[in-house]
């Protein structure tokens, strides 16, 4: 069963890093309830569309977490500059990939309402 688009549950907002660019698109922002089921759906190439292109031979890694309604995907999404709230682009360049895989319960998040879109030190250089 679907969420409506103006649901505001309180979920994961998520930012998915894609290993090599898909045309233009390098991220992918989304937003679940149950982050591990909808983690699973993308790897098996269902849900978003631009994830079902990718699940056919472009590999991607769950680069960075907010607690947050669909509202706030909404707001990151229109906002842009996914490649800077994208931990990995960050540490590593735009032009860097890294195909290491980040563990859901260990990726970076921020729940601080004034520092939202910058990406937590999780070790890794600024």
């Amino acid at each position: 069963m679907s969420t409506p688009k103006n649901d505001t549950s309180q979920g994961t907002v998520y930012l998915i890093h894609f290993d090599t660019p898909c045309r233009h698109a390098r991220h992918y922002t989304g937003w679940a309830l149950d982050l591990e089921q909808r983690l699973r759906q993308h790897r098996a190439g269902h849900g978003a569309r631009l994830l079902e292109v990718i699940a056919a031979g472009i590999d991607w890694t769950l680069a960075r977490t907010w607690p947050g309604s669909r509202q706030r995907e909404r707001q990151l999404k229109r906002q842009g500059g996914a490649s800077r709230r994208c931990p990995i682009c960050r540490a590593h360049g735009p032009a860097a990939s890294d195909t290491s895989p980040v563990d859901p319960a260990k990726a970076s998040s921020d729940t601080s309402s004034t520092n939202q879109d910058r990406p937590s030190n999780h070790g890794g250089p600024q």
